[in-house]
């Protein structure tokens, strides 16, 4: 407590700053929270309200505003609506009155507390010091945190809100890329030199063509199973101590289209739906309901590996297969695979009817200029996603950074005319050895 303070101010402790209020016999177990009630359960969780319940006996009586410090998890809640106090873990902290609840809550979230894990941190947090300033600055800085706060609120609203549309964005560079639109000026100025994608689909045996909206010049509809070729099945078991690397649904990382997690097995303890030998370049498509975004092209270190049945793999015949690895992450894709799911407690979608899908095939030569054309737009996407990750980082450190500046009394300017917080602090003093003081909070005692 030896840190300098600005004039006015004073040290004293959380312990001196509180009344402790019983929560003996008022808590509610977890497996006792309802989704609704009269009342809602506050612990010590990383949410604000852990659930809800109806037994009104178990509301903590007691005049809010009051601090919630989660003992094991160093969580604090400002509350200021009647409750109940769940499971184990917590405290319910009634500051005096002549400290301002909410500036009290702020100061609690600077005090720097040991990491003892899942023990207890109530004994650490009583010692800390806290400084008290005067009672009318104390306002001041909650007016000015909070003006800040909403400031930073409104940053963090919008680039949340950037963030979002940098995913449609990322859809619609998709749409355009597989309409033709991103490859206008480039068909134009190549038009005498590219092989229409009719001459490719002869070379492929092409068959079945749908006749949906015009399509770019030297495009073709035509069947994903006319451009695509059959995947080898295997059974690993039938190698018991070869090791092999299996790809199934999870090994997916969803946000980001990779492999991210593979699994290794012998082949004795192969799972049985471990049956698809896959070669670079593949598009391992999830055909199961909830992960039909679950989409990943197979890289070079997972050639001649295995692949779950769970996975319709599609091997483009002649081609670049980024095209088509981009094509099937377009919106309009995946949302006619939704309507076409099988099945009540396992929705799938059926290869068949993947291998049916009607798609636009452009030749060789413009799929890979495609390709080049996403890929370019999706590095500056990444860019800008990048800085705005990087910014919402920043966020809680602004935040913390601005509590600091409250706690060390740099937030605002101080006024000469404000009463000194070491007077309140004397009439603490006097409170606690007196009667008055006595009766006043005996109403905040719970027995």
């Amino acid at each position: 407590m030896n840190k300098e303070l600005p004039e006015g101010w004073v040290w004293t402790t959380v312990g001196n700053s509180i009344i402790k209020i019983s929560t003996s016999g008022k808590k509610l177990k977890q497996k006792d929270y309802l989704e609704e009630g009269n009342l809602p359960v506050v612990d010590q969780g990383q949410l604000e309200v852990g659930g809800y319940t109806n037994l009104d006996g178990l509301k903590i009586n007691v005049n809010t505003p009051v601090i919630i410090f989660g003992d094991h998890t160093k969580i604090f809640k400002y509350i200021n609506y009647d409750f109940v106090p769940g499971a184990d873990g917590i405290k319910v902290l009634k500051p005096i009155v002549f400290y301002n609840p909410k500036l009290f809550y702020y100061f609690l979230q600077v005090i720097e507390l040991p990491d003892k894990g899942y023990a207890r941190h109530f004994q650490y947090l009583e010692k800390g010091p806290i400084p008290l300033p005067p009672l009318a600055e104390q306002q001041r800085i909650v007016n000015k945190i909070e003006e800040l706060f909403a400031n930073l609120d409104k940053g963090i609203e919008y680039l949340k809100t950037a963030q979002a549309e940098l995913k449609l964005t990322r859809q619609s560079v998709l749409k355009y890329a597989m309409e033709g639109k991103l490859t206008e000026k480039w068909r134009e100025e190549n038009k005498d030199n590219i092989e229409p994608a009719s001459a490719l689909l002869e070379k492929i045996k092409e068959s079945k063509e749908g006749r949906y909206k015009e399509l770019p010049c030297f495009w073709k509809w035509v069947a994903l199973e006319n451009i695509t070729l059959e995947v080898r099945k295997i059974n690993p078991k039938e190698n018991p101590n070869v090791s092999f690397i299996y790809l199934d649904i999870a090994s997916i990382d969803n946000k980001n289209q990779k492999i991210k997690n593979p699994k290794f097995y012998l082949g004795k303890d192969a799972p049985s739906r471990a049956r698809q030998l896959v070669k670079e370049g593949d598009i391992l498509l999830s055909t199961v309901r909830t992960y039909l975004r679950n989409i990943a092209l197979v890289p070079k270190e997972f050639d001649n590996q295995v692949a779950s049945t769970g996975f319709c793999v599609l091997r483009l015949a002649n081609g670049n297969s980024k095209w088509l690895f981009y094509l099937v992450q377009n919106d309009e894709f995946l949302d006619s695979l939704t309507e076409m799911q099988r099945g009540t407690n396992y929705p799938a979608v059926r290869n068949s009817d993947i291998l049916s899908k009607i798609i636009p095939f452009p030749p060789i030569a413009e799929q890979n200029k495609i390709v080049e054309e996403i890929e370019t737009y999706y590095s500056i996407l990444d860019n800008m996603e990048n800085t705005i990750s990087q910014s919402l980082h920043q966020t809680s450190s602004i935040r913390q950074s601005i509590l600091k500046k409250a706690f060390q009394g740099k937030l605002v300017p101080q006024d000469p005319n404000d009463e000194p917080a070491s007077i309140l602090l004397e009439r603490i003093k006097a409170e606690k050895n007196s009667k008055i003081k006595k009766e006043k909070y005996q109403q905040l005692r719970i027995d």
